[in-house]
Parts: structure tokens; C-alpha cells; sequence
């Protein structure tokens, strides 16, 4: 059953009926079939639960919800979920450089040895660490490998991620840079933890509160955190699950991973979580759809102006080289789009067994998130998964 309706920014009581029907009228006549299709791809590929929603100039237009949150306490997927967008938290890491830049504080040219000297210890066959900036870190050209942890073997010791500080520097000797730093694009989640450092030398706060302090607050994300649930928001967190493959029986089946996971220092590289409301606030100050509100339109600026934000969806390296159609490049965090005679910017985050894309349309100030509690570690190389055709369709949306 789809649920359509208009919800204020805001977190707010339930509309009036008049609401709920302009948000239908609202409601493209893709809409319908749009949810058809995400039910059945997420069913073909056993997701327990997911939700989507659709923005047109800072408006839920509508939205849908699948399944469930938690399945072993029979809890169904709602508007207040609380999902893990994963690598979607890099653009908070990256507009926090980015205000820290407009207040004169350090420059995208800075060398990040001069604040994590411990880099030098990295092996670059291409020259010196010394040659590595900020800059390249936000647009993961900096020269690190992708992928980054080697913990998947699913052995009782292995860390989630590395939990401090000194574990990524003890990894630090036994690395080797992939490539001359600035030279191409590579993913690097080491690469925002980096950068997290560098904000908290800077400002005395940890990454956490730094964020909170200057995006959460000041944009109204009262239901966003960071690691551990909060006690008066435990009851909507969700579960999140595996589909694992069993090679005794040959058979799948679907690992509840329960809620809580420690992504230990890697927060600023993926430690978002929040319900679908906060991303689409979220995603109002990056279309900037203050509709005439002075306080907001004020608040959209202090947070980062609209040039400094523009500046971060320049496209500056192609991920997708080999790629006839569709190409993708990197920004400053921010990957982007071409498609058509339009440009879309956006991200997709994967951590622990959820999954999350957030894109939107600066021209048009259309937008579309959607997360889900489930992985597919069963998919076979080479078949869509449910959520690769989701996000190709929601991309269709917004075009």
C-alpha cells in the first residue's frame, strides 16, 4: 500500500486533510509505478525493510515505506525508522572543511601532514606525503587504495572497523599510496577520517560535536546522531540484516545483524543516522528552498553559502572511465551526474547491512532518499540488486 502525503520540513504533527491531497495531486504519475517496482525489486531480493522519498523544492511529495525494521519484534517499516546512511555522513565531513575554509581557518591547499604528521610514515613511490592537500582528500584523488579495510573474513577478533586513532596509525608503515596524489580518482573512507582529524585540531571539538554544533542544530536535524542510539529515540531505530549465502545447503538466508554497530573512528567517514525527515531537511538547504523565510534563508548561509556549495559540486574526476553511458564524476564529496540535459548530485552510503542514496536536482530542486536495512552478500557478480535498480529508477524521478 503506498502512502502519500506532504510533511513540513520540520518535524511536525500530521497534515490536514487539504495537505494530503494537494501532496497527491502533487505526486508524479511515475509515482505509482515507481513504488511497484521498489516493492518487487526489494522483494526478489529478500530486503526485510526499506522507505523512499520524494521532494519537489523542499516538499515531501510523497513517500513509501516496505517491510519491516525489526522483524524478530514484528516492528514494520514507518516515517520515524532511523536508518544508517553510511558514506552520505562524508558531506557533513566535507561541508564542515568547507565552513572552516570560509572562516579563514586553513585553505583547500593546505599540505594534511601539516596537521597529521603521522601520514609521513605512508609509502609514496611517487614523491613525498608532503604533497598531499585537503583538496585532494575531498575529491578522493589523494592517492589511496580503494577498497580500504581488509576485515570480511568474519572471524571473532576482527574489529567492525578500526575502533581509534592509533590503530589507523599503526596501519600507517603498511601502506603504499596507489597512485601520484592528484593524478585520478580513487575511494578513500581513510581519507575523511583524515579529514575529521583535521577538524577537531582545528576547533577543540570532537568530530561529533563539531557537526552537531554547526550543521545538525542550526538546520533543525533533531533526530540525527552519530555511534549508540539515544535512549528517547531506541524504540524507532532499525535492525539491520545480511542475505548470506550458506555453502553447506547451498541455500540463502538472511543474517539479523540486530541495531547497534560501533563504526569506532571512522564516524566522519559513515556515522549518520537519522529518519528519512532529517535527510529531507537536509536536502531543502542544499536546493535552497527557503520559501521567503528570512530566519531560514539566514540560517541556509551560516551553515555554507551557496557558492562554497556550488564550488563542491564542480565535477572534477571521472569514476567511471570505461563507462559509454551515464558517466559519473567526483566533486568534493559530492558525486555528480550528467544525464541527459540535466545534472544531478548526490551520494550512496553502505555500512554494516544498511544501504542509503540521496540525489537531488540543483536546477529543478527535485530530490529522492531512500535507505534500506538489508545487504545482499549472496548477489551473484553481475546481477542487479534491489537497490541498483531502485536507484536507477529514483534517478529517473528527478531528472
Amino acid at each position: 500500500m503506498v502512502a502519500v502525503l506532504a510533511i513540513s520540513l520540520v518535524v511536525a504533527p500530521s497534515p490536514a486533510r487539504a495537505q494530503r491531497k494537494a501532496a497527491v495531486a502533487a505526486a508524479p504519475a511515475a509515482w505509482r509505478p515507481f513504488t511497484a517496482l521498489f516493492d518487487s525489486a526489494a522483494h526478489s531480493d529478500s530486503v526485510v525493510g526499506a522507505a523512499i522519498l520524494l521532494m519537489r523544492d523542499g516538499r515531501v511529495v510523497a513517500h513509501h515505506e516496505y517491510g519491516w525494521a525489526d522483524r524478530a519484534r514484528g516492528q514494520r517499516v514507518t516515517e520515524r525508522t532511523i536508518f544508517h546512511y553510511g558514506s552520505i555522513t562524508k558531506q557533513l565531513t566535507a561541508i564542515s572543511i568547507m565552513q572552516l575554509r570560509d572562516r579563514g581557518k586553513l585553505t583547500l591547499d593546505d599540505r594534511v601532514t601539516s596537521y597529521i604528521p603521522e601520514l609521513r610514515q605512508v609509502h609514496d613511490p611517487y614523491g613525498s606525503m608532503d604533497s598531499i592537500t585537503i583538496h585532494m582528500l575531498m575529491s578522493h584523488s589523494a592517492g589511496f587504495q580503494n577498497p580500504t579495510w581488509p576485515y570480511k573474513q568474519g572471524v571473532s577478533w576482527e574489529p567492525f572497523e578500526p575502533t581509534t586513532w592509533s590503530q589507523l596509525v599503526a596501519m600507517m608503515p603498511y601502506q603504499e599510496l596507489y597512485f601520484k596524489p592528484g593524478s585520478r580518482y580513487s575511494y578513500s573512507n581513510p581519507g575523511f577520517i583524515y579529514l575529521g582529524r583535521i577538524i577537531s585540531e582545528l576547533t577543540d571539538d570532537p568530530w561529533e560535536t563539531y557537526v552537531q554544533k554547526n550543521i545538525l542544530s542550526p538546520l533543525g536535524l533533531t533526530r540525527s546522531y552519530f555511534n549508540t542510539t539515544p535512549y528517547y529515540l531506541a524504540d524507532d531505530r532499525s535492525a539491520n540484516y545480511t542475505v548470506m549465502h550458506d555453502s553447506a545447503t547451498g541455500h540463502e538466508h538472511v543474517q539479523d545483524n540486530g541495531r547497534e554497530f560501533d563504526p569506532g573512528i571512522t564516524i566522519p567517514n559513515g556515522g549518520w543516522n537519522a529518519p528519512l525527515a532529517d535527510l529531507a531537511t537536509y536536502l531543502a538547504f542544499l536546493t535552497d528552498a527557503a520559501h521567503g523565510d528570512t530566519a531560514l534563508e539566514h540560517r541556509y548561509g551560516i551553515v555554507l553559502s551557496r557558492s562554497s556549495l556550488a564550488e563542491m559540486w564542480h565535477p572534477l574526476y571521472v569514476t567511471t572511465p570505461d563507462s559509454a553511458s551515464h558517466p559519473e564524476w567526483m566533486g568534493m564529496s559530492f558525486f555528480v551526474l550528467p544525464r541527459g540535459t540535466s545534472t544531478l548530485i548526490g551520494h550512496t552510503g553502505s555500512q554494516a547491512g544498511f544501504l542509503a542514496f540521496m540525489y537531488f536536482n540543483p536546477a529543478t530542486k527535485a530530490a529522492v532518499v531512500a535507505a534500506f536495512n538489508t545487504n545482499d552478500d549472496a548477489a551473484p557478480d553481475g546481477k542487479p540488486t534491489a537497490f541498483e535498480t531502485i536507484r536507477q529508477a529514483a534517478l529517473n524521478l528527478i531528472e
